[in-house]
């Protein structure tokens, strides 16, 4: 079996169905793993859900121009980051009043310290607000080597990528404060280099034999789960090795089910806004629904969203 089951871009441009089946599978676990915030399902989730995001990343990414890319990037990252997270504030000032409580963000001017710091000074609806901006200066940086090494699979990768990993789980030890995320950078780094080289790679059944059981002691939680936010990867080089052979297999999945995966493919394609607003609708509601419940309220609620952006004019600039 040798086809190119993970091939990312397909003849001629267009979208390829298998890359939203993937999202979808990869946001609907990010939320069971914040709705189930103890035991064997949220161990899981965690030990691959965030690093998927990152692989694919990767596996997507082609060498473009460094400073047209890097302006690009800031701005329809950063964009519909600030919008977010100005609506979550707003939102919570409403909320909490109403319900008598005291706002996470009560004291301004004070606060607008921590809400520009970001990752790790934020909190409670906003806590998955590290993701996108570790993700975008990742990104960044890898594409500045990658438009002058295009071949992932260079060897001169390889030998970079060594004390970046060094860097990654140093880093980690040291400290706990991460403004932006950036603390996970050099680990989201090693991923996208991770999941552009498994792009170039052609899919051979014997992949099976070390995948499983390395994916299985992740799931299993038998290797310490994973804290990417806190840039917390477990046993070194386990933990996220059995992230990458989960995503991997996962990836595969994704191939096979993308013919008649339609809503998983919906759900990915609204990843972003289901993203920035799950946490909020798990925070507000939790008190009120079983855990089955809020995941379905913390998806659909998000996915309404979405579709709600996309319908009103000038919405999809600002949000999307």
């Amino acid at each position: 079996m040798e086809n190119r089951g993970h091939e990312a871009h397909p003849p001629g441009g267009g979208r390829l169905e298998w890359i939203d089946v993937a999202r979808g599978i990869g946001i609907v676990a990010v939320v069971a793993g914040h709705v189930w915030t103890r035991g064997g399902l949220r161990d899981a989730m965690y030990s691959f859900h965030m690093p998927l995001f990152f692989l694919l990343s990767g596996l997507l990414s082609r060498p473009q121009p460094a400073g047209r890319f890097t302006r690009r990037q800031l701005a329809s990252q950063m964009r519909p980051y600030a919008a977010f997270l100005i609506l979550l504030i707003l939102t919570d000032q409403v909320v909490e009043t109403m319900k008598g409580g005291r706002p996470i963000f009560h004291d301004w001017p004070g606060d607008l310290a921590p809400i520009a710091l970001g990752g790790s000074w934020l909190r409670g609806p906003f806590t998955i607000f590290w993701f996108v901006p570790c993700l975008m200066m990742a990104r960044i940086l890898f594409n500045m080597v990658l438009a002058r090494w295009p071949d992932p699979l260079d060897r001169r990768w390889a030998l970079l990528m060594l004390p970046v990993l060094l860097i990654a789980y140093g880093a980690g030890q040291c400290t706990s404060l991460s403004p932006l995320g950036l603390l996970t950078v050099p680990m989201a780094l090693v991923l996208l280099w991770a999941g552009a080289a498994w792009q170039r790679v052609d899919w051979r059944s014997w992949m099976l034999a070390p995948l499983v059981p390395l994916s299985l002691a992740g799931l299993t939680a038998l290797l310490p789960t994973l804290n990417m936010k806190a840039a917390d990867y477990g046993w070194p080089l386990l933990s996220i090795a059995s992230a990458m052979a989960t995503s991997f297999l996962l990836f595969r999945l994704s191939v096979r089910i993308a013919p008649f995966g339609g809503w998983i493919a919906a759900i990915g394609r609204a990843s972003l806004v289901v993203m920035y607003l799950h946490v909020a609708v798990i925070h507000y509601l939790s008190p009120y629904m079983a855990k089955p419940w809020l995941l379905v309220q913390a998806l659909l609620i998000p996915l309404a969203a979405y579709y709600l952006i996309r319908a009103v004019p000038g919405a999809q600039r600002i949000f999307l």
